[in-house]
């Protein structure tokens, strides 16, 4: 019987522990496809403050307790602590870094949850991170054959296993995700020797004359992903999207490639969802009525059926399209709909979301956070999901919201290319109702065809069912990291 391949999948965050992006929901249900596929995945994440040991069931670990870890002149304890992650199929151990300092003491994950500003000492608290995910495998005595990272935060390891430890890890290679190019790790250059990285390798991780995280990664790791290919493309070709990253991507364009996301089809599924109130087992039109009286209770707006509910689930931010909503909002909101906004962050984009929400009380309901359990019930009630991004790296809650029967009216980009396909009428194919133009003529024009399709029963039940039917389940996208995995143990 051939060995059991072992992964250590290293992340920030990871639902059902804590959750504020995209990333929580993959690096929940991506170990658990590796999983099923036959690999000894394993998970590690830090634990914030907002996590509880006790609904998630995090034990000690003898091993593990009271491990020392320097950051500069001083020396932090980190005890790891274990628990897991699982679905009906397969089951995931998950390490679990504690630390007051650094992480149990805050509430916040990236931001201070009082002000939303992101932590001053961010690097140091990744860097002490990074360091203990190597701790942890050395005082284990386990080396897994690929240790896979994601993101800027956790792109340390890569050079530390090269440069650091290459005789303890000799045998392990390193697979990094980025999840979106526009987050890059850029530090001061008094806080590099907090990395105890030597000073020859330092000019490996400077990009625009700045300590860059991601940069290093990138020159580090054995293989490089992202999380789609038409976003994979867009990066390498244009030199903004990646802030001048891709100079090195082309340099190593032979181990870089996009791999569309897949979603969880347990935890997304609308006939089988505990976060609805109302399962759809057929009939969509009880299923969105229904929903939406639940929805409507929830949040005390009064929706109805022959008004269609339009959802936003987003990160508040430039990157997400915020700002060409509120510059046509007062176009959009002559129409008759209504729109419902569950998202957090820029906090000057989110007093003008509010003071639109003021203006038209009967239309528009904003929430500000992240709650995952209200995302599900805004996703089973809507008729559509709006995404204006100005780049979108994958778009998951496109994925969502097709299986949930909430049409996407989407700015046509990135790895929503890979995804969303424009609806033609003749054709009765396509699946999403896009805007190729990021302007508030592209937005309104494709926000009052799909309003007029809508009331085509016909077509609009069509579209809907062309979006049901598509698998996004990880299936194909686990056996492509499958085959990076054990390519790159042969070389």
């Amino acid at each position: 019987m051939a060995k059991q391949l072992s992964v250590l999948y290293v992340t920030t965050e990871a639902y059902p522990f804590v959750k504020v992006s995209g990333l929580g929901d993959i690096a929940f249900s991506f170990p658990l496809a590796m999983r099923e596929l036959g690999f000894d995945m394993r998970l590690m994440i830090p634990r914030y403050g907002c996590v509880s040991e006790r609904k998630n069931r995090i034990h000690e670990i003898n091993r593990l307790k009271d491990m020392q870890i320097n950051i500069g002149e001083i020396t932090e304890l980190t005890t790891i602590k274990s628990s897991s992650i699982n679905n009906p199929r397969a089951k995931v151990q998950a390490y679990i870094t504690t630390n007051y300092n650094y992480f149990d003491s805050r509430k916040g994950v990236y931001n201070d949850t009082k002000t939303n500003e992101k932590y001053v000492d961010d690097a140091e608290r990744f860097i002490f991170f990074c360091k203990t995910v190597i701790q942890t495998c050395i005082t284990l005595g386990w080396y897994p054959d690929i240790i896979h990272c994601n993101d800027w935060r956790t792109a340390l390891i890569p050079a530390y296993i090269k440069v650091l430890f290459p005789n303890k890890f000799k045998k392990t290679k390193v697979v990094l995700t980025v999840h979106n190019f526009a987050h890059q790790g850029i530090i001061k250059d008094s806080n590099i020797v907090l990395t105890d990285l030597p000073r020859e390798v330092i000019p490996n991780f400077k990009h625009k004359g700045l300590f860059n995280f991601l940069r290093g990664g990138i020159y580090y790791s054995d293989f490089v992903t992202t999380v789609s290919p038409s976003y994979a493309q867009e990066v390498l070709k244009n030199k903004d999207i990646s802030d001048g990253l891709n100079t090195i991507l082309k340099q190593n364009k032979n181990k870089f490639k996009g791999i569309l996301n897949g979603i969880d089809n347990w935890v997304w599924n609308p006939a089988c969802d505990e976060k609805i109130d109302y399962k759809l087992s057929g009939d969509i039109e009880t299923f969105k009525k229904k929903n939406k009286e639940t929805l409507s209770k929830n949040i005390g707006m009064n929706l109805n059926d022959d008004t269609p509910l339009i959802g936003m689930i987003s990160r508040i931010d430039e990157q997400k399209g915020i700002p060409l909503f509120l510059e046509a909002a007062d176009k959009i909101f002559k129409q008759n709909l209504n729109i419902v906004f569950l998202g957090e962050g820029d906090n000057q984009l989110k007093k003008k979301i509010v003071k639109l929400e003021q203006k038209y009380p009967d239309k528009f309901k904003f929430i500000a956070g992240f709650d995952d359990d209200l995302a599900h019930k805004i996703e089973a009630a809507s008729d559509m999901f709006l995404m204006p991004s100005l780049f979108e790296p994958c778009g998951l809650n496109l994925m969502y919201s097709l299986k949930y029967a909430a049409v996407p009216i989407v700015h046509f980009t990135g790895g929503i290319k890979d995804v969303a396909v424009p609806y033609d009428e003749k054709t009765k194919t396509g699946n999403s109702i896009v805007f190729k133009d990021h302007t508030c003529k592209g937005i309104i024009d494709a926000l009052e065809y799909a309003l007029n399709l809508f009331k085509d029963k016909v077509q609009w039940e069509i579209i809907i069912k062309n979006g049901i039917n598509q698998d996004f389940s990880w299936s194909r996208t686990a056996e492509e990291y499958a085959d990076i995995y054990k390519q790159l143990l042969k070389d």
